[in-house]
């Protein structure tokens, strides 16, 4: 079950930061993203950050170590809550 959420999560991680406003043209404006951006971040988003993460995923894609990434996190958030 665990396997199977983290599967479903990389392959809904590109369509959810797109629809936030994470897109290959850089932050949407108008978007949850440029709020956020605007709100939290002002004009400095600092590098490693997870702003600074998701507009690079949202431009470049999430990669093998993104995708490795919320596997074992999604997979193991489920299986530590289901025993």
């Amino acid at each position: 079950m665990a396997g199977v959420a983290g599967a479903a999560a990389v392959v809904a991680a590109p369509a959810v930061l797109t629809a936030a406003g994470f897109t290959s043209a850089g932050v949407a404006a108008g978007s949850l993203a440029a709020a956020t951006q605007s709100a939290v971040y002002g004009g400095y988003v600092a590098s490693g950050s997870a702003f600074a993460l998701a507009q690079s995923a949202g431009a470049a894609g999430i990669g093998a170590k993104g995708a490795a990434a919320i596997f074992t996190a999604v997979g193991t958030i489920l299986y530590a809550n289901t025993g």
